[in-house]
């Protein structure tokens, strides 16, 4: 589902792209009708990638919220991140986020952190 909305936002993009880029050709010919569709399809497009990202941005909040109530949380070691496998298999339920994943980035992450319900 997430690759889904991605996929989406970036054909929207490289559709509002295109129409920036055809933009400047009917300014000099003139053609007042054309630039008015082109304008109002423009404007339509961008309403459409402005939801789909705040959709995607409610969606990684309730995910971080999420993640905050667990009761534990800590910095994973780099002993740990080497044997990740066997870490996840000792704590059960543990999740481990990435900073440089937009979850990661989203919370302000610096380093890579386990949440679970119980210390580990």
């Amino acid at each position: 589902m997430k690759e889904q909305e991605k996929n989406e936002i970036k054909r929207l993009s490289d559709q509002l792209d295109a129409l920036n880029r055809k933009e400047p050709q009917l300014l000099e010919s003139g053609d007042v009708e054309k630039l008015g569709a082109l304008l109002k399809e423009k404007e339509t497009l961008v309403t459409e990638i402005e939801r789909l990202r705040n959709q995607r941005v409610e969606k990684l909040s309730a995910e971080a919220q999420k993640l905050q109530k667990m009761g534990f949380s800590r910095e994973i070691t780099k002993k740990e991140q080497a044997n990740l496998g066997v870490l996840k298999k000792s704590v059960r339920g543990l999740v481990v986020v990435h900073p440089m994943t937009a979850l990661g980035r989203e919370m302000g992450l610096k380093v890579m952190t386990g949440f679970a319900r119980t210390a580990f």
